[in-house]
């Protein structure tokens, strides 16, 4: 079984639309995060709380892939069940925290912040300046459909990734392979795959010009993911 974990902004088959041929070879579970439409609306989306939902749904010998903020989701749900994980992908996740001191981590981490601390935005203007600053390619018409502007919605109440303590220890000793992808578009998540990769002794994978979503490049991320899972 492989399980795809969204990211903010987008959700569930949104996220992973380029990876439905996947499904010839594999089980695809592709969970809605809590507070993500068809769920209802939470005043507050804890990445910790969503570990251990996302954990609760792994089955024995699953592969788990997380995009964005569902990659610290993932890192996190890893380590509370990893004798059922057969392998850990992430997908530029945001845990800026796993590298202070940075000055291009810290530089983008205040950009955010400075983003979400405007009041009064509209969804589409949040989701179009979070975006641009992530380095996601936004694709949102003028008048959003309830459903999306429900999802940029529960991306606004999301609590920073940054915070997120990364568990090296418990995932290293676990023993199921990581793979860790990014865009080769931004330092700050060049420096945090880079830190991922050496603590995880993770396999490392650029995949240049997909910017902030590898998974939307389709075959290119596809043959790298069935590489990596084919070789376990």
């Amino acid at each position: 079984m492989v399980m795809l974990v969204h990211g903010s902004v987008l959700r569930g088959w949104g996220t992973w639309a380029a990876q439905r041929p996947l499904a010839d070879e594999y089980r695809l579970i592709v969970p809605y995060r809590t507070g993500y439409p068809p769920n209802p609306p939470l005043e507050r989306i804890d990445f910790e709380v969503q570990a251990g939902e996302i954990a609760e749904l792994i089955e024995p010998a699953t592969h788990l892939v997380g995009h964005s903020y569902g990659g610290v989701v993932s890192m996190l749900a890893a380590a509370k069940v990893p004798d059922r994980l057969r392998s850990l992908t992430v997908i530029e996740p945001p845990a800026f925290g796993v590298a202070p001191g940075n000055p291009d981590v810290e530089a983008l981490v205040m950009r955010v912040a400075e983003h979400y601390a405007v009041p009064g935005r509209t969804p589409r203007d949040f989701a179009l300046g979070f975006v641009a600053r992530v380095g996601a390619t936004p694709n949102l018409p003028e008048i959003l459909p309830p459903e999306v502007e429900a999802s940029i919605r529960a991306s606004m109440v999301e609590r920073d990734a940054t915070e997120a303590q990364i568990p090296f220890d418990a995932i290293r000793e676990a023993r199921f392979p990581v793979l860790v992808i990014s865009g080769g578009h931004h330092p700050a998540f060049d420096a945090v795959c880079d830190v991922l990769e050496d603590r995880l002794g993770a396999q490392r994978t650029v995949i240049a010009g997909s910017g902030h979503s590898a998974q939307r490049t389709g075959a290119r991320f596809n043959d790298r993911l069935r590489q990596f899972i084919g070789s376990i």
